[in-house]
C-alpha cells in the first residue's frame, strides 16, 4: 500500500499537474466546460428522455414530497408495534377523509371568492382609472402631465395589442391547459401507488443501490446517500411546514384587517412561499394591488401585515423549523434560484435548491476522498510539529 502511494506521489503527472492547485482547478474547469459543450451539441438525443421525464416528473416529485412528510409518522407507528403496511393504510384513509372534508368546506368558499372577484374586476379597473386620472389632473405639477399622459397612451396601445395577441393565442393556451390538466390527473392517479411503495420499501433503497457497487465503495456511497436523503428530508419538511404556517398567518391577518379574498390570497402566499426568499415578495403583489384599489388606508394595512408576517417568519418560524440545516448562504440560494429558473422554468425554481444541496453533499464527499488520496492538502511536517 505504501509503495503504491509512493509511486503515485512520484509520478510525473502528479509532479507536473496534480501538485499544482491552480492547474488542477483549471483542468477540472476545462473538463466541465468540454462536457457542457459536447452535451449542447448532442442535446437532440435527449429529447425522448426529456419527454419521458416531463410525464414522470410530477408524480415522482409529489410522491417524494409526501414520502418525506409521512415517513416519520409511519416509522413512529411501526415502533409502536403496528405493521408497516397497516400503518400506511391507516394514514392513507385518514388523508382521504381529511381531503374530502377539507375540499367540501374550502371549495365553496374559494369558488365564491373567485366568482365575486371576477364580477368586481370591471369596478376595480374603473377605480384604478379614477386613481390614475386623479393623479394626473389634480396632484401632479403641470410640467409632468404631458409626459405621463403620453406614457399612459403608449401603455394603453401596448395593452390593446397584448389583448389581441392573447385572443389569437387563446386556442393554443386552451389546448396546452387541457394537456397539462390531463398530466395532472394521470399524476394524481399514479402518485398514491408510488407513495405506497416508497413508504413500504424506502428503507431498503440505499442497500438496493449500493449492492451493485464494489465492496470498497458500498460504505462511503451509502454514507453519501444517507446524507443526501437527510438534506432532502430537512428541506422538504421544513419548507412545507413554513409554507403552511405562512398561509395560516396571512389568512388570519387579512381577515383581521378586512381585506377581501383573504383566503385565496393566504393560500396563494403559502404556495409561493415554497420558493425561498422570492416567494414572499411575489405573494405581496396581488395583495398590494387589491389594497391600493380599496384605498390608501387598506394599502397601509396590507403593508403592515407583510412587515409583521416577515418579522414573525424571519425571526421565529424559519429559524426554529429550518435553522441552518442546509448550511447554504442566502446569496447562493438567490443565485441558484435565478439560474435554475431561467434555465428550467418553474421546475428549476422548485427543485433548484434541493438539487444544489444534494450535489453539494456529493461533491464534498468526492473532494474529501481526493484530499485523502492525493495528499495535496496535508500540512507540512514542520507546521504539524510546531502545533
Amino acid at each position: 500500500m505504501e509503495q503504491k502511494e509512493k509511486q503515485f506521489h512520484l509520478s510525473w503527472f502528479f509532479t507536473w499537474f496534480l501538485d499544482n492547485k491552480a492547474i488542477t482547478v483549471f483542468l477540472v474547469t476545462l473538463l466541465l466546460g468540454l462536457n457542457i459543450f459536447i452535451l449542447s451539441k448532442i442535446s437532440f438525443l435527449f429529447i425522448p428522455v426529456i419527454d419521458f421525464l416531463s410525464v414522470v416528473m410530477l408524480p415522482v416529485i409529489l410522491s417524494g414530497l409526501l414520502f418525506y412528510l409521512l415517513n416519520p409518522l409511519v416509522d413512529f407507528m411501526e415502533k409502536h408495534k403496528i405493521n408497516r403496511v397497516l400503518a400506511i393504510s391507516i394514514i392513507f384513509v385518514i388523508i382521504a377523509i381529511l381531503l374530502i372534508v377539507g375540499l367540501a368546506v374550502a371549495i365553496p368558499n374559494l369558488q365564491r371568492q373567485v366568482v365575486i372577484f371576477a364580477q368586481n374586476v370591471p369596478s376595480y379597473l374603473e377605480d384604478a382609472d379614477k386613481v390614475i386620472d386623479d393623479l394626473v389632473t389634480k396632484r401632479l405639477p403641470d410640467d409632468f402631465r404631458p409626459q405621463l399622459e403620453q406614457v399612459l397612451a403608449q401603455f394603453s396601445t401596448q395593452a390593446t395589442a397584448w389583448a389581441s395577441n392573447i385572443s389569437s393565442k387563446a386556442v393554443n393556451w386552451v389546448s396546452a391547459l387541457i394537456s397539462g390538466t390531463s398530466q395532472v390527473i394521470v399524476a394524481l392517479i399514479i402518485m398514491p401507488f408510488m407513495l405506497f411503495y416508497l413508504l413500504r420499501d424506502g428503507k431498503g433503497l440505499r442497500n438496493y443501490i449500493t449492492q451493485f457497487l464494489p465492496n470498497k465503495l458500498r460504505e462511503p456511497v451509502g454514507k453519501v446517500l444517507s446524507e443526501v436523503n437527510q438534506q432532502l428530508a430537512n428541506y422538504v419538511r421544513g419548507q412545507i411546514t413554513v409554507a403552511v404556517i405562512v398561509a395560516i398567518m396571512f389568512i388570519i391577518f387579512f381577515k383581521i384587517i378586512g381585506l377581501r379574498y383573504g383566503v385565496v390570497l393566504g393560500i396563494t402566499a403559502g404556495f409561493l412561499n415554497l420558493v425561498p426568499y422570492l416567494g414572499s415578495f411575489l405573494a405581496m403583489i396581488p395583495a398590494l394591488v387589491l389594497g391600493l384599489i380599496a384605498g390608501p388606508i387598506m394599502l397601509l394595512k396590507v403593508i403592515v401585515v407583510f412587515i409583521v408576517e416577515q418579522t414573525i417568519e424571519g425571526r421565529f418560524v424559519s429559524p426554529l423549523i429550518l435553522g441552518s440545516q442546509l448550511n447554504i448562504h442566502p446569496i447562493t440560494i438567490l443565485f441558484v434560484l435565478l439560474t435554475s429558473g431561467s434555465m428550467f422554468g418553474i421546475w428549476g425554481v422548485l427543485l433548484g435548491i434541493p438539487i444544489y444541496a444534494s450535489a453539494k453533499v456529493v461533491i464534498s464527499a468526492i473532494f474529501d476522498w481526493y484530499t485523502e488520496v492525493s495528499g495535496l492538502y496535508e500540512q507540512p511536517k514542520e507546521e504539524s510539529d510546531r502545533e
